[in-house]
Formats: C-alpha cells, structure tokens, sequence
C-alpha cells in the first residue's frame, strides 16, 4: 500500500494498550496500523524512541478573543496548543463580548478560520437572559454546547441562583461544563481580607467551602433535572466523594482535573510564584492535592483540562486582589502529564484516556481523539524520555510567561500531525494555520 505519510515503528498508545508499530495515513485519515514494513509513504517519520498519541484535546481553554486580544488571540492560544501537542480546543465564552448568541459564536468561527493551528470549537455561555434559546444554541455548528458559571464571572455569564440553574438544566439536553464556586460565599469572605493583602489569601477567600457548596448545589439540580454536568477544574478534597456518589447514583456526572492543581500547591507557589500562581478556583494545600491524586488514582476524574487563561505580566503584577485570576497552561500541559509518568504517578495510556479518548466521548466530537482507523490523522509525537527546563523563551502564548518557568519536564512534543500533514517538528511549525471547526453530535 502507498500512503501519504508513514509513521515506523512507534510506540502506539491508547487507553487500553501501548504497543511498537507503524501508522499509516492517506487523504487525512489514519488508513492503517500495525506492521507495514513493506508499505511506501511519500514521507516517513521514523518514531522508534517515540510514542505515538492521538492528539490530545483540551477541553477548557480561554483564548481571549474578541476584546482582550492584548493577552491572547486565536491564533497566538492555538499556536500554543499545537506546539504542545493539542490538535483540538474548546473555547470558553467569557471574551468581550460574550459568546451567548448564535452571532457571537457565529463571529468566532469566522475569526478562527484561515488564522487557527489546531482544531477548535467554542462554547457558548448561559446567562439569566438566553435560557429561553439554549436548547437551539447548543446544536448550532461549531459548539461543544452550554457553559454555567456559577461563580467567578462577570456581568451576564454568571447564574449563581438554583431556580435559574434549574431552568438552564431544563432547557438543554447536552452535558453542561461548570464553573462551580459558590458566588454569595465569595462576596461575603471579600471582607475577611487582610490590612495587607498578599495572594497567599487566596485560598483561604476562595475557600474549599465554596467549592464544594456549590459542586453539591449544581449535582442535586443535576438530580433533580436528570441533565448531566461536568464540573470543570476540582480543586478540594472536599468534591471527589460528592462527585463519586453522583456516578454511583447514575447521574452521568463527569469531571476535569487541572495539570497545574496536580503540580503546585500552597502555600510554595505562592510564596515562588505571587500573583502568577493565582486562579480560581485557586491552588490549594498539599492535604486537598493529596486527595486529589487519590480521585484520580480511583476514577473520578474523567480529563484533564489546562484552564489556560492568561493575563500580562503587567496586569499580575497589580498588588492582590486587584491582580487577576488566571495562568497559561495549554502549551505546557503534555510535559507535565509526561512529568507525572516518567515520576511513576501516572500512566501514558491514563494521559491519553483523560486528555484524548474522553474529552471527544464526553462532548461528541466525530473522528477525534483516538489511533483507529478512520479517525481523523491528528497525532501527537511524544519523547517520554527527553528532559528539559522550559524558559520563558518558549513560551509561544501572547502573554509571554508560563507558571512553570524553570521546572525540569520530562515528556516532550517532537512531532504534530493535523489532518494528515506534518504542522510541527522539532520546535518549528510547518505551512499555515490549518485548524478545522471540529463536528459535534448533536
């Protein structure tokens, strides 16, 4: 057989297994796999110290595009997602404007086109105001679905009361992301802050409580409902146990775990890092990291998702609170998940279920993130071995720092497949943006 591009004698891996063998690709798509020494390609990329992974999707990204295009735009964040092996992004709504219509979605995609490396598609954000045209936004071309803030947003994206987190539920059928932090317990502690703030507070003003307050108000609505949720970026001990009893009683919960709230904790990063640590919901103790690497070990989680939300060194550097929440994390996060798999705290085939397989099961996304024939050729080539510290010159997001300047990672992109052609190799990106809306079921 002849195919476009051959990939010898890789490591495979998927969620099941990790095996040597060759992938072959023709017209986009992976044609064949296993052994095809006798196959001819146009090109070949010999992988034998390599694995080969499906691209991997993230599915919680801000790329601040339109109105805040000084920290990020769509193409500076998928640039950053293909240089660390992301061939898929999900968008988040909170731009300026917000995309909770169908002409701001509409506007997005038009953005994207001709200027994104990687795949995308773009959530579209609940407010108190478009319940009544949910459950048509959800289905247009081009959205995973439906966003809920339920802390932590600004003007119309925020729904924190249960009666119109109930009526969002009502009003659609596909699974919703959630932002879940109680947002009256946030305005209340803003009075606990100190004389002299520094941004160890943070989590102790954004505490564990309102997280899990507001995670078991959205899973009982979820109950109630029998509409499914995913609670986005767990960051307490605290939720795991509530999140497992929603799986036990059925409810088709799911739910995302940070790479950054795996790796930091406080009060270190703070102490290191100051306002570049800060998020929300925030990096907490080692005891709350502790459980949630138990959860992960156990089944809980079912992504792992960057959050990547970045804002200028300028602007982190206002003194707490008037700093904003938020870091870049989606160039970085294959070389942390890597990082925990060289440490023996994880498994490739974990990485690739949580970071591939699941993220298109979860919202539907045709031909994604999987190694099978017939699926789409977006593959990751991954060297699980190589060491590196990641400086500040690598840092292709448009905010120009990562939180994890000067950590040695083990676990790096050599090669990115999209579509069947070669977009990056060896630290250089290759053509042009050829980033695709990716096709949701609907």
């Amino acid at each position: 057989m002849h195919f476009d591009l051959l990939i010898r004698n890789g490591t495979i891996v998927t969620s099941e297994f990790a095996s040597r063998g060759d992938v072959g690709i023709l017209d986009g798509k992976i044609a064949a796999i296993g052994n095809l020494h006798t196959s001819e390609a146009q090109e070949t990329i010999i992988a034998d110290h390599l694995m080969v992974m499906p691209g991997l999707i993230d599915t919680q990204v801000h790329f601040r595009e339109p109105g805040l295009e000084h920290k990020e735009d769509l193409e500076s964040g998928t640039r950053s997602a293909i240089f660390g092996g992301v061939t898929g992004i999900l968008e988040m709504p909170n731009t300026n404007p917000n995309t909770v219509s169908a002409t701001t979605l509409t506007d997005k995609l038009i953005r994207a086109r001709g200027k994104a490396w990687c795949n995308f598609g773009f959530f579209v954000g609940a407010t108190t105001d478009n319940i009544g045209e949910l459950g048509f936004l959800e289905r247009l071309p081009g959205t995973p679905g439906i966003k809920i803030f339920m802390g932590s947003s600004t003007g119309s994206l925020l729904v924190a009361e249960d009666e119109n987190l109930r009526n969002v539920l009502r009003a659609v059928r596909k699974r919703c992301p959630i932002h879940a932090e109680d947002e009256t317990r946030n305005r209340d502690r803003k009075s606990l802050i100190s004389e002299h703030p520094h941004v160890r507070e943070h989590p102790f003003l954004r505490d564990a409580e309102s997280a899990r307050l507001a995670t078991e108000r959205i899973l009982r609505i979820s109950k109630e409902t029998g509409k499914p949720v995913h609670i986005l970026h767990v960051s307490t001990g605290d939720e795991p146990p509530l999140i497992a009893q929603a799986k036990n009683l059925g409810l088709n919960t799911t739910a995302e775990v940070t790479p950054q709230h795996l790796y930091f904790s406080a009060p270190d990063c703070y102490d290191r890092l100051g306002t570049l640590a800060q998020m929300n919901p925030p990096i907490r103790s080692a005891e709350h990291q502790e459980i949630l690497w138990r959860a992960l070990a156990e089944g809980v989680f079912d992504v792992f998702g960057s959050d990547h939300a970045p804002h200028t060194l300028e602007e982190k550097a206002q003194p707490y609170p008037k700093s904003p929440s938020g870091m870049p994390g989606v160039q970085t996060m294959l070389s942390v998940l890597m990082t925990f798999v060289s440490q023996g705290r994880l498994t490739a085939t974990k990485v690739v279920e949580m970071a591939c397989e699941k993220p298109a099961e979860l919202y539907g996304i045709r031909g994604k993130g999987r190694i099978e024939v017939g699926f789409d050729a977006d593959i990751t080539l991954v060297d699980p071995k190589r060491t590196q510290v990641f400086e500040r010159s690598m840092v292709q997001s448009k905010c120009g720092w990562s939180p994890y300047e000067g950590e040695s990672l083990t676990g790096w992109v050599e090669h990115v497949i999209l579509g069947g052609n070669i977009v990056v190799s060896s630290n250089e990106l290759l053509g042009k943006p050829s980033g695709q809306m990716m096709r949701f079921d609907h």
